[in-house]
């Protein structure tokens, strides 16, 4: 009986060591979320000009370019997926992962053959363990992302687009939108060819247009496009890591409450066996006390 009560001893220790580890995670998760918040709001007045800017170009003109030409027998599709560098978010990586998993069966229906560059070690995991093949990859920055990165990861995408040979004709992002503290979705959008009907700023209102301006491109409207389309890739990136970022924090903090909160179940749980086997072992201590003053008395009985 003894035995058992170390044992449940021991296990108490181990899970309010647990809980513990779980607790902080929680709490750096939660003061990084609020970081995130923050770099999205403030990343997002220029991503909307940029979108405003490209637009007008793109209507306003008759400039033909790469990044906004559709190509009628489109052949090959990259997919740019984001997941986690780091675990125990939940289903954030897992959920992602599937998204991109739905729309490469999509592409491959329509006869297109499926390029994937992935952002974070998890995506990279699951793509190595399967033997699936990987077009690039990029770590290390999936929770705290810079326009630095985003810049790295959409020249590699650019190249690939607008490359003569073996090069890709669309490119498909995959990505995590922070809606609440408690809902994040995987969501998927095209980012190349341009589709200019589908702009969307991202607070959702439409540009004022009832009235255009004449536009003068300077040095050319090819030239205006030329400088201003990566750019748009480049903050369409950044938006969705930073967006991806805030869902991972938001993730792991609803992770590690849900840990933290069963950690303290199961401290209660085992308190109560251990305080059951306690009380059987006491209960028994006490029987064996109670029969041998008996066995005694009833000897001492026996010899009068």
């Amino acid at each position: 009986m003894g035995a058992q009560l170390r044992v449940y001893k021991r296990r108490i220790r181990s899970v309010t060591a647990t809980k513990k580890i779980t607790k902080a995670m929680e709490m750096i998760s939660a003061s990084r979320i609020v970081k995130a918040q923050r770099a999205v709001a403030a990343s997002t007045p220029y991503a909307d000009e940029l979108t405003r800017a490209v637009t007008a170009v793109a209507t306003r003109s008759n400039a033909k370019h790469p990044l906004t030409t559709e190509n009628p027998n489109a052949k090959r599709a990259a997919v740019l997926l984001i997941t986690a560098d780091r675990g125990l978010a939940g289903g954030y990586s897992t959920n992602a992962i599937k998204a991109s998993q739905v729309l490469a069966e999509r592409l491959r229906a329509e006869g297109k053959d499926v390029v994937t560059y992935i952002v974070g070690r998890k995506g990279v995991s699951y793509y190595t363990f399967r033997g699936l093949a990987i077009a690039g990859s990029w770590t290390g920055f999936s929770d705290k992302p810079t326009y630095g990165d985003a810049k790295t990861v959409a020249a590699d995408l650019i190249e690939a687009f607008t490359a003569e040979t073996g090069g890709v004709d669309e490119l498909h992002l995959v990505s995590t939108e922070f809606v609440s503290m408690l809902t994040q979705n995987a969501v998927e959008a095209r980012l190349l060819p341009l589709k200019l009907d589908e702009v969307q700023l991202s607070d959702q209102k439409p540009a004022k247009a009832e009235i255009f301006p004449l536009y003068d491109f300077e040095p050319s409207a090819e030239g205006v496009l030329d400088a201003l389309l990566p750019r748009y890739v480049e903050s369409r990136i950044y938006n969705a890591l930073l967006q991806s970022a805030a869902s991972e924090h938001a993730a792991r903090r609803r992770a590690m409450k849900s840990a933290t909160d069963n950690a303290g179940e199961l401290i209660k749980s085992l308190t109560r066996l251990a305080n059951s086997a306690r009380q059987a072992e006491i209960t028994q201590e006490i029987s064996e006390i109670v029969g041998g003053a008996n066995a005694l008395a009833d000897a001492s009985r026996g010899s009068e």
